[in-house]
């Protein structure tokens, strides 16, 4: 009879070995449409740099990816199969809302009830200090498969192999988070006199998405990631243009 130490460690290794094969069957699927993807783009793969924006009233993903010191180019639109909630920022547990605001890709699941999934990085500091005391704002928020929505964005399961792939490939060879960014929609001018039409100047979702509105904009400038912080007073975005990358033969200052 096996001891107890030893059915967890066959059951870890069961465990492990059922991830591995998820994503290696992905990997076998998708990465040579991903590698063609890079290469149209004019890529390297896996890139130095990867960025994914999300906008909810068009409900598209866009993956956006380039050398360390950029600009990006644009790899992939990937339209959502589902997202539930409307426009606006997620405030609290169970409120079906899709964020919106300035997060990380932070973890993968390759056993996901939803195909594969990788988790936003929902709540950060500007939802916490924005969500009602004593509230719960909620959590475990990830874009994934299996075009169902309860607070997440879905994609379709090819796709979302793809991306799954491209994120995790990135984060391997770059040791860092991939940005994600959502937005309620596109926030160039029209787009943002779409989303104050009716509401007087004072409503609060004016500021919130006018608060977006610089990262949006920086962005279609220059195609460089903006930095984006939290004031830990407020809880407002701060968003300044993306610092140039140092080069190997850059001098120190």
């Amino acid at each position: 009879m096996r001891t107890l130490a030893a059915c967890l460690l066959l059951f870890t290794a069961l465990s492990a070995h059922a991830e591995d094969a998820r994503v290696a069957a992905a990997r076998k699927a998708r990465a040579p449409v991903v590698a063609a993807l890079f290469k149209d783009a004019g890529v390297a793969w896996p890139p130095e740099q990867l960025y994914v924006r999300a906008f909810k009233h068009e409900r598209e993903l866009e993956v956006w990816a380039g050398p360390k010191a950029g600009p990006l180019v644009k790899v992939k639109t990937y339209p959502f199969c589902a997202a539930s909630g409307e426009l606006g920022p997620k405030r609290q547990q169970g409120d079906l809302q899709v964020p919106e605001g300035f997060y990380d890709i932070d973890l993968f699941n390759p056993r996901s009830n939803y195909h594969l999934s990788m988790r936003v990085s929902y709540p950060n500091a500007a939802d916490r200090r924005h969500t009602p005391p004593g509230t719960d704002p909620g959590g475990q928020i990830f874009v994934h498969g299996n075009c169902v929505s309860i607070g997440c964005i879905a994609i379709q399961d090819e796709p979302i192999e793809e991306l799954y792939l491209m994120v995790l490939d990135t984060r391997a060879k770059t040791k860092r988070n991939a940005p994600i960014h959502i937005f309620p929609r596109r926030l160039d001018a029209e787009g943002l006199k779409a989303l104050e039409a009716g509401r007087p100047a004072t409503d609060p979702l004016v500021a919130f998405w006018r608060s977006l509105q610089p990262a949006y904009s920086l962005f279609e400038e220059a195609r460089h990631i903006p930095v984006t912080s939290v004031d830990a007073k407020t809880g407002a975005y701060v968003v300044k243009p993306a610092r140039p990358a140092r080069t190997s033969g850059s001098a120190r200052r």
